[in-house]
């Protein structure tokens, strides 16, 4: 793995990827809107040795995403793994959420995943390899309350993988999706996610630190399977 793309690479499970792949060697190009997040990630990454090459992206811009895709392999050179990790959501009752809320976590944790797919896709397709790993979670096969829009779109991820991958193995592409479903994580999410709850929303336990999720989104890369499960907790689901 030379070159490693990683959405949603400015905190939590995405900067630890980030500092996962960058341990093995990886060159590693993170994605992310918040530009000085993405600058710090960048250091600490290139105390490693590689190279790290931030872009600040919308992951719900399709031609952006794109863009940023080729400036990659510009720069960096062929896309070996893609991670699609970006993800918005907010905490609060069905009826309490607006409109534009479930558009926005649809539009980047669902849609960005989409549009990150088909900006590798379109590149490792011409060269018949590589791998794309989406992060997932147990709420794509467990729903729960007070996060219905995000819970929507991990489903919608794993419907669209699997998909994707009876479409890949069709035309006996080399190129691999694979899916990575995550437990609770301590990340912080729960500190910036819009939340209408009457307390601070937190993880329900067992929750995992963002390092054992970045080592299995690597093994996912290493090693691709269909899906990978990460804690007993997404099993159980």
């Amino acid at each position: 793995m030379k070159t490693v793309a990683i959405t949603g690479a400015s905190a939590g499970v995405g900067r630890a990827t980030a500092h996962a792949f960058a341990r093995r060697g990886a060159n590693v190009a993170l994605l992310a809107r918040d530009p000085r997040a993405l600058d710090d990630t960048a250091c600490e990454v290139r105390a490693y040795g590689v190279e790290a090459l931030p872009i600040a992206v919308d992951v719900s811009d399709a031609a952006a995403l794109d863009a940023a895709a080729e400036r990659i392999e510009n720069e960096l050179g062929p896309l070996d793994v893609w991670v699609n990790n970006a993800m918005v959501t907010v905490f609060a009752p069905f009826d309490e959420i607006a409109p534009e809320d479930y558009a926005r976590v649809t539009e980047v944790t669902y849609l960005g995943c989409v549009y990150g797919t088909r900006a590798a896709l379109a590149r490792m397709a011409a060269r018949n390899r590589g791998t794309i790993v989406q992060v997932g979670s147990a709420l794509a096969y467990r729903s729960i309350p007070l996060q219905a829009p995000y819970c929507g779109a991990k489903h919608a991820i794993r419907g669209f993988t699997d998909a994707l991958r009876c479409e890949l193995l069709h035309a006996g592409s080399r190129v691999r999706v694979t899916m990575v479903q995550l437990p609770a994580i301590d990340t912080p999410q729960f500190d910036w996610a819009a939340s209408a709850l009457p307390h601070a929303p937190r993880p329900v336990a067992p929750v995992y630190a963002p390092e054992v999720a970045a080592d299995a989104i690597v093994q996912a890369a290493r090693h691709p399977c269909r899906e990978r499960w990460v804690g007993w907790s997404s099993l159980a689901a």
